[in-house]
């Protein structure tokens, strides 16, 4: 059989409805962020482990809100009219605010302005606020007083519809029964997989090698 040739092809990184794979773990998100109206006082914290898919679940909101989004590390006062002005935001990475008190009275300002404006507030976050390290007393109490919604681990189904669009975002050709092999061996989280695929990329480019089980057990060996 001819080797299959591998190129380093750009990457292209689909974020759109169609392209998100609904599976237990991330129902109950989905359709949360599909009701914004219902949302306590406008605002939602989707919290869930790194590479859960959280960043996908909030593009596909902030398209159909029409919302801008930022990292909730970049924000600065200057932003919360910005944001707020739009009717709804998106804030990314919201644990990342610890030590950071101008992004800290950056969000307590957005989050005033979106509350007193009617306008919805979407905050992504691997922890719960509890866990954030805030320092200003009023941004504590209104976080925790927010609403959550938790992307949970990832089924076996889950688990093998990442691998095979992280495969695709790459543009590389694997089969099936190496996607199953696969969610057999890795651990089960999204950032392993998001790890491992671009090892596995890597690794077929450096030794000019097709995807295959073998290769795959190498790189799975090397990540452990």
């Amino acid at each position: 059989m001819a080797e299959q040739l591998i190129f380093p092809l750009p990457i292209r990184s689909a974020q759109g409805r169609e392209d998100f794979f609904i599976a237990p773990a991330n129902a109950l998100a989905l359709s949360t962020l599909d009701a914004p109206a219902s949302w306590p006082n406008g605002r939602m914290i989707l919290i869930g482990p790194e590479g859960a898919g959280k960043t996908h679940l909030a593009a596909i909101w902030a398209q159909e809100q029409g919302a801008q989004t930022i990292r909730a590390a970049d924000l600065s006062d200057a932003d919360a009219p910005r944001l707020s002005a739009q009717g709804a935001a998106v804030v990314e990475d919201g644990d990342d605010l610890r030590d950071n008190p101008t992004c800290e009275k950056a969000l307590f300002h957005l989050h005033n302005l979106m509350q007193a404006e009617g306008g919805k507030l979407l905050i992504t976050a691997r922890t719960p606020p509890r866990d954030w390290g805030l320092s200003l007393p009023d941004l504590i109490s209104r976080m925790q007083a927010c609403a959550t919604v938790r992307i949970t681990p990832p089924d076996d189904a889950l688990l093998a519809a990442v691998l095979v669009k992280l495969f695709d975002d790459r543009q590389l050709s694997v089969t099936p029964m190496l996607i199953e092999w696969l969610v057999t061996r890795m651990d089960r989280s999204l950032s392993t997989a998001r790890r491992l695929v671009v090892a596995l990329d890597a690794r077929a480019l450096a030794e000019k090698r097709a995807i295959t089980r073998p290769l795959a057990a190498q790189v799975l060996d090397s990540l452990d």
